[in-house]
């Protein structure tokens, strides 16, 4: 059995996902607000709203709260000679292994909450998908793009 991969995510990237699911929570509580407007024109049960407002809150106090910590735990990536490994997700974890020889394209990105914690992703492509490692420090996930780069030509030149 191969042990688990041990490398983190920056601690930062927890509150980026807290903002980023803050903001998410904000839309989700339209949907009361609109049903709240549809009952100034039409005859609808106020209980109605109070559930859809109760749910809307309750739910977005989980995504705040629970699921990017579970998702900050779990989230583990190795880099090693023939292959990367990553480890994440909350509820179902999903564990991918992407041969060197597969990786075609490495690249950073970060958008401005990225940017403003000074953090990157790393995205990984090759012919079937995208993978990425997000939330890194910046130095990290350029060190970590050109070890994967220079990993995968040694890689393709052995093919």
């Amino acid at each position: 059995m191969r042990e688990l991969p041990n490398k983190k995510l920056a601690q930062k990237t927890l509150s980026v996902w807290k903002i980023v699911a803050s903001i998410e929570s904000v839309f989700l509580l339209l949907i009361p607000i609109a049903y709240y407007i549809g009952m100034r024109y039409i005859a609808l049960p106020t209980w109605i709203l109070y559930l859809i407002l109760t749910a809307a809150i309750i739910y977005s106090l989980i995504k705040i709260i629970i699921i990017p910590k579970l998702k900050w735990q779990k989230w583990r990536y190795e880099i090693f000679e023939n292959e990367v490994e990553l480890m994440y997700g909350v509820f179902v974890v999903r564990r991918v292994i992407i041969p060197m020889i597969r990786v075609q394209h490495v690249d950073t990105k970060h958008g401005p909450l990225l940017r403003h914690y000074k953090l990157s992703s790393v995205t990984i492509s090759t012919a079937a998908t995208i993978h990425e490692i997000p939330g890194l420090e910046e130095n990290k996930a350029g060190e970590l793009r050109d070890y994967i780069a220079k990993l995968a030509r040694e890689a393709d030149q052995d093919d």
